[in-house]
């Protein structure tokens, strides 16, 4: 019999199945977003979550507490875009005063940063990731359906302007739009000392387009950079983090999240609360665990902590090896859900879960 807990350095984890601890939590704040990036949410219009379903600051707060109370110590807030949330510096502020979360991060557009970047810096919030898949504007204006580059590019100053460290910047790499331009987007982020993460191109929500042969692998993202910069070395301290490290010889490193051609299932250790309250265990699942009814209705802390305590026991999901696992069948084709199915169930895209 598995033991159900781990050791952590702020204490105890709750594993599942596998042995793997709950200690990141991805809390979207909305589903709604000001880009419509075609592997993301390639339609103008969505059904969206019910506004009297969006949990408010203070209920997204406690349900990162009761996460707190199994053992999860890093939270990044998401969306959608996160910035289209009104006063989301005062939703910062209720998460850090949390001790037992050691990490409140947030990932962004950047469309909106500019605006607010220093007051969600001043709130408490330890570290910035900006979406970046482009530096060409017109090829911008072609992913996401917005003339937003130059405001993108403010966004990106301002977080040095605030005082953030450790700007990472996320880079969908797409065979046949953008792989022309990953040194440029190396040589980018060194500029503002920040690092570029090459992201495979993934089969999950919207990304109808998505097709195996617009994956840019990991091995192809080493072979084109190696091609320019010569020797890079690969770094070892990955552990549960989605992103492999290298480093150029020159000092410089940037990451690359392998999640199509080489899931980690196996160290997964976070999972996602919409907007609206629902719990997915993994990017890939198809339904959740409902946790804004029984909070709402006042269900005591002891039964909320409960909740996420036996759902994560029992959690099995290994979504990406078993998309992957596909490929030797002839099966992975396409995008993981229909269109149709989409429209159906707004949970279903990854805008409404946090990506």
């Amino acid at each position: 019999m598995k033991d159900l807990v781990a050791q952590g350095d702020s204490g105890t984890h709750v594993v599942d199945t596998f042995g793997r601890p709950l200690k990141s939590l991805r809390l979207s704040v909305t589903d709604r977003c000001n880009l419509r990036c075609r592997y993301c949410m390639p339609e103008e219009e969505y059904v969206w979550l019910p506004r009297e379903d969006v949990l408010n600051f203070e209920e997204l707060a406690t349900l990162a507490g009761y996460f707190a109370d199994v053992g999860v110590e890093k939270v990044r807030l998401t969306g959608g875009e996160p910035l289209l949330r009104r006063d989301l510096p005062r939703l910062v502020r209720l998460l850090v005063h949390d001790r037992r979360i050691r990490e409140v991060t947030l990932t962004t557009n950047g469309v909106l940063l500019a605006e607010y970047a220093q007051e969600l810096y001043e709130a408490g919030l330890h570290r910035v990731t900006i979406s970046l898949d482009t530096l060409r504007p017109e090829r911008f204006r072609r992913l996401t359906g917005r003339d937003e580059f130059a405001r993108v590019l403010d966004g990106i100053e301002s977080v040095g302007k605030a005082g953030f460290p450790d700007l990472k910047l996320d880079t969908v790499a797409i065979r046949g739009f953008n792989d022309d331009e990953l040194v440029a987007l190396i040589e980018f982020a060194r500029q503002y000392q920040a690092e570029v993460r090459f992201i495979e191109y993934m089969d999950v929500g919207g990304a109808n387009e998505w097709a195996m042969e617009k994956v840019l692998s990991c091995a192809s993202i080493l072979d084109r950079v190696g091609t320019h910069y010569g020797t890079i070395t690969p770094l070892p301290e990955r552990g549960s983090a989605p992103a492999q490290r290298y480093q150029l010889s020159d000092g410089t490193i940037f990451g690359i999240i392998p999640s199509t051609t080489m899931p980690f299932c196996g160290s997964c250790d976070r999972s996602r609360v919409t907007a609206d309250g629902l719990w997915y265990l993994c990017l890939y699942a198809m339904s959740g665990v409902d946790l804004r009814q029984p909070l709402r209705r006042g269900v005591s802390a002891e039964d909320m902590r409960e909740i996420i305590r036996t759902g994560w026991e029992a959690r099995r999901d290994r979504g990406a090896e078993e998309r992957k696992g596909l490929e030797q069948v002839g099966l992975r084709n396409g995008g993981l859900i229909g269109i149709d199915r989409l429209r159906e169930d707004p949970h279903l895209e990854m805008h409404a879960r946090g990506g």
